[in-house]
């Protein structure tokens, strides 16, 4: 007889075996590629700088590199020395930088003139010409560190000279001359040892000061200051440029932005501040230079320092140009003058401006165009939230003006300027949105636009036709994507043009359609906007101010409407953006509203009446939900509204609330699966619920309110969609209203109320039993025994007789053993915690007295052993559980 083990013994044993042909066959594959490696021919000569066989093996994981036996282990590499002979060099430079330092200001005095020419002279002499022979020697770092010596020997030399030689020259003066020196010297000495590193860097650190110098110590104005920044900064761009070594043209880069910076700077400082048209000329030209130079520095940079100079190219100009007519308006409107100045940078589309530099200009244009539209925010924030205050105080009076009803501190006669940028940018977008394919045409050069001299597309790829590609012409090099005529920067469906560097960089870019639906989005919004912050800027009258808010709301309504059923491609953006609007439009009115009582009612019916409309005209959908629901909110503030007319109290008015949740039941019934029939429900139960809160301070108005939205429940719970949810509410509605109804009455024997509706809803259970047996208990009897048990349960917790407690817990005792008998969930759950909390309320005067006379340790105590109990037995406890659970879960 064969023998078979156990399952898990069997499973160890193919895992052991399984492991062992694992290793084996990566043993095997490791000395077969050893094996390949050996076979084939050596490898050519490394390049210089790399001598792989002064390693050892090859370093694994290099391409090329043949893998080694099985169990090979690579000899320890030898430790190269240079760390430590730059440790040594860098003491040893410090060391004589300091004797240096000592020497020129301690034993400087001690010696004649003669003397101190011949110590400078030999020194300097030495530590430059020391260098040149230690490069021919091929010690580079011993070189480096004795030029460093010589650039430190070299400003001393110029200290020592000023305080001898020269001791009443101005410092300012003598300090510019010798930068431009030193500049000069150090520039050739680094050209003449080009093999050094430092020399030129330093040349360039040193080059940055003499003009600065130069005009301070002249007493120069500020704006010949900021010209001598300004050629500074020109002659740090052409050495980061054109300029030898990656050192020299990383810090000419760095000082070359922090100089053109502080050019800027003053430029725009002194072309604010002027005086007058004529006063700004002259920041102007400062300005346009800079733009000049940044422009012509972005026909050789790369393309991220191109944009950047674009950017700066563009900012510069519009500070030039707009700098003089802003000189001439107002302060408050002198905005406009650089919004114009921002908005002509667009047509650098049109010229032969190296791509890049034309996005970084565009970049500059969108920045100046953002920032005066950023001014116009605090305006058009007041205007939409400023009517919150009237919360406060409903219906106190129309006020005389616009302006009354906002926020008063808010500086209005400096926000002239504000409508007029919205009401520009708006235009703007508009027609962009209505000329799109004219603007893509204007805009098709740029984009398909090849850089000077690469041979390659915008975005880097090699260009379909050129050499590089293939040579081929491929097609689509018009620039419309493959299978289409029409380009994606147009609006066309999506492609792969060949400039785009594949389909990943197509889906990565936005479409024509998605640009477009963006910018008519955008200008519906900044009309909208221009609109409102214009009558708070006029301050119109109130009446004109309300329903001028109200008009709009109806616009924004019509071209959300009118959006949502053109079904165009990429078409969605203005519809949602007039949504969203339209609801933010609304809230304002209303709240704009509260200030007179004939404003609310017409302003709040007017917007039911819209919202109303929209929903019927748009199509089915979220808008249609979104448009429903806001009509019921207007529905459910005028019944408030009216309330507030007939003069009633708060808890009064509570059931005249509940008029529109109840159409929105019979709404619900009309449209049945309808999706707008869920949300309009949802929001008439929150009216409902606000209702339930109004009526919460006197008990009987309560009790009928929530019996009356229980018969809205009910109403809904005739539909099978709803009947799940709104049944169970309905009960739990008419069960609380009959408690808050009994407990208004001061009723003491709550049993003589609930015990007739208990018994009648008990038969009709078992009647519902026997006709459906897989009926659930909790449908069939939950009711009718919540209905009896929990009032009782909450008058006995407060009876200090015993009668009640324990007829109470007889009762509930029983109810437990049939719901176990019988196996029926409700019973047995809700007698059972009946029970117990009667239970408890009956044994808790003798918990305390024995919790008093116990001692204070033996509490805590009890605790730990039973948390020690409970985790040693975890599982089992875990398992009974689960257990119990599954008993529940098989009950009915």
């Amino acid at each position: 007889m064969e023998h078979v083990p156990p399952p898990a013994e069997e499973l160890a044993r193919l895992d052991r075996e399984l492991a062992e042909l694992d290793a084996r066959r990566a043993q095997l594959l490791t000395r077969r590629a050893w094996l390949l490696a050996a076979l084939r021919p050596p490898a050519p000569t490394a390049a210089p700088g790399w001598n792989p066989s002064a390693w050892g093996a090859p370093a694994a994981g290099r391409p090329g590199a043949p893998a080694q036996p099985w169990g090979y282990v690579p000899p320890k590499q030898p430790s190269a020395p240079r760390s430590a002979q730059n440790v040594l060099l860098t003491l040893g430079g410090l060391l004589l930088t300091v004797a240096a330092v000592a020497f020129t200001l301690v034993s400087w005095g001690s010696m004649g003139i003669g003397g101190r020419s011949a110590v400078l002279a030999a020194v300097t002499g030495g530590a430059l010409a020391a260098p040149a022979v230690l490069l021919r020697r091929g010690l580079t770092a011993t070189a480096e560190a004795l030029a460093a010596l010589a650039l430190v020997l070299t400003l001393l030399d110029a200290y020592a000279v000023h305080a001898v030689a020269a001791p009443d020259t101005d410092g300012l003066g003598f300090t510019a001359v010798a930068a431009a020196v030193l500049a000069a010297l150090w520039t050739a000495y680094g050209m003449a040892l080009g093999k050094l590193h430092l020399p030129l860097p330093a040349a360039v650190v040193l080059a940055q000061w003499p003009l600065l110098f130069g005009a301070w110590a002249a007493g120069a104005p500020a704006l010949v200051v900021g010209w001598a920044l300004l050629a500074t900064a020109v002659l740090d761009g052409a050495i980061a440029l054109w300029g030898k070594g990656t050192g020299a043209r990383v810090t000419a880069c760095v000082g070359g932005s922090v100089m053109a910076f502080s050019a800027l700077m003053v430029g725009l400082t002194l072309s604010v501040t002027a005086s007058g048209p004529l006063g700004s000329l002259a920041p102007g030209a400062l300005l346009l230079t800079a733009a000049v130079a940044a422009l012509a520095g972005a026909w050789r940079a790369p393309r991220g320092f191109a944009r950047a100079g674009g950017v700066v190219a563009g900012l510069a100009a519009v500070a030039a140009v707009g700098g003089v007519p802003a000189a001439a308006v107002p302060e408050d409107w002198g905005v406009l003058a650089y919004l114009s100045a921002g908005l002509a940078l667009t047509a650098v589309v049109r010229t032969r401006l190296p791509r890049n530099a034309v996005i970084g200009v565009l970049v500059a244009s969108a920045a100046v165009v953002a920032g005066a539209l950023a001014g116009a925010l605090p305006g058009l924030a007041a205007v939409l939230l400023g009517p919150v205050t009237l919360l406060s105080d409903v219906w106190a009076g129309s006020p005389g003006g616009f302006r009354s009803a906002l926020d008063p501190t808010l500086p209005w006669t400096g926000l002239a300027a504000a409508p007029v940028v919205l009401a520009v940018s708006a235009g703007l977008l508009g027609a962009a949105y209505r000329w799109w394919p004219s603007l893509a045409r204007i805009a098709a050069p740029l984009i398909a636009r090849e850089e000077p001299g690469s041979g390659r597309g915008p975005e880097g790829a090699p260009g379909a036709g050129t050499p590089e590609a293939g040579g081929a012409a491929a097609p689509g090099a018009s620039g419309a994507p493959h299978g289409t005529g029409v380009p994606w920067y147009a609006g066309g469906r999506a492609g792969t043009p060949w400039y785009a560097g594949g389909a990943s960089a197509a889906r990565r870019r936005p479409s024509g359609a998605a640009l477009r639906g963006a910018a008519g989005a955008g200008a519906a919004v900044l009309g909208w906007g221009a609109l409102l912050l214009a009558g708070a800027v006029l301050d119109v009258p109130y009446a004109v101010a309300v329903a001028g808010e109200t008009a709009l709301v109806a616009g924004l309504l019509a071209l959300a409407v009118r959006g949502t059923g053109s079904g165009r491609e990429g078409s969605a953006a203005v519809p949602v953006t007039a949504l969203v609007a339209a609801l933010a439009g609304a809230v304002s009115a209303g709240l704009l509203s509260l200030a007179s009582e004939g404003a609310s009612y017409a302003v709040f019916g007017a917007l039911a009446a819209l919202f109303a409309g929209a929903a019927v005209r748009a199509g089915a959908g979220v808008e249609r939900a979104v448009f429903a629901v806001a009509a019921t909110v207007g529905c459910t503030v005028l019944t408030g509204f009216a309330g507030r007319s007939l003069g009633l109290a708060p808890h009064e008015a509570a059931p005249l609330m509940l008029l529109v949740p109840a159409l929105t039941v019979l709404f619900g019934a009309r449209l049945r699966r309808n999706p707008a029939a869920l949300p309009v429900e949802l929001t008439g139960a929150l009216g409902a619920l606000v209702a339930v809160g109004l009526a919460v301070p006197d008990a009987p108005f309560l009790a009928l309110v929530l019996a009356l939205c229980g018969v809205l429940a009910a109403g809904a719970a005739v539909r099978p969609e709803r009947r799940p949810v709104a049944a169970y509410l309905a009960a739990a509605l008419f069960v609380l209203a009959t408690w808050v109804r009994l407990a208004a009455s001061e009723v003491s024997f709550p049993e003589a109320y609930t015990l007739p509706v208990t018994v009648p809803a008990l038969v009709v259970g078992f009647l519902r039993r026997r006709k459906d047996p897989e009926a659930s208990s909790w449908t069939a009897y939950g009711p009718g025994l919540a209905a009896t048990l929990l009032p009782s349960l909450a008058v006995a917790w407060t009876d200090p007789d015993w009668q009640r407690p324990l007829l109470l817990g007889v009762s509930a005792l029983v109810i437990t053993l049939l719901g176990a008998r019988y196996r029926l969930q409700a019973l047995l759950l809700l007698g059972g915690a009946v029970l117990a909390l009667d239970g408890l309320h009956e044994l808790a005067p003798y918990v305390v007295q024995v919790a008093g006379a116990l001692p204070r340790w033996l509490p805590p105590a009890l605790a730990g052993l039973l948390l020690l109990v409970v985790g040693a037995t975890y599982e089992q406890r875990l398992r009974d559980a689960r257990r119990l659970k599954d008993a529940l879960g098989r009950m009915r």
